[in-house]
């Protein structure tokens, strides 16, 4: 028996995308225009510190990402572990088209 699981399902981060993310920024990462925004290549997504603060507080108010404007809520995560935080981070870093570095969960947890 093979247990092997494919490529796109290993990363620990896209269990925690699907229970919380998918539903607003859509299973491709793509979001839902002037709603909710992409988490493709983006200034947001490039800033580590940006996107810990996010999913510890949440974003209410006017942003711009990839020059369209959002106006919505975004819940706090900080019901998640900093584990948990730092996977789902990590696997929106590397997904999407993104190719950025992990986040650690200690870097997760010097910012609550």
């Amino acid at each position: 028996m093979n247990d092997a699981k494919p490529e796109t399902e290993t990363h620990p981060g896209k269990t925690v995308y699907q229970k919380y993310c998918l539903t607003c920024h859509q299973a491709d990462g793509s979001g839902v225009p002037g709603m909710f925004p992409p988490l493709s290549p983006n200034e947001w997504i490039a800033d580590k510190d940006k996107m810990i603060e996010l999913m510890l507080n949440g974003q209410s108010g006017e942003i711009t990402v990839n020059g369209e404007v959002y106006n919505n809520l975004m819940p706090a995560h900080d019901f998640l572990s900093d584990q948990e935080i730092a996977d789902v981070i990590s696997y929106v870093r590397s997904s999407f088209g993104n190719d950025l570095e992990p986040v650690s969960k200690e870097k997760v947890a010097a910012a609550r």
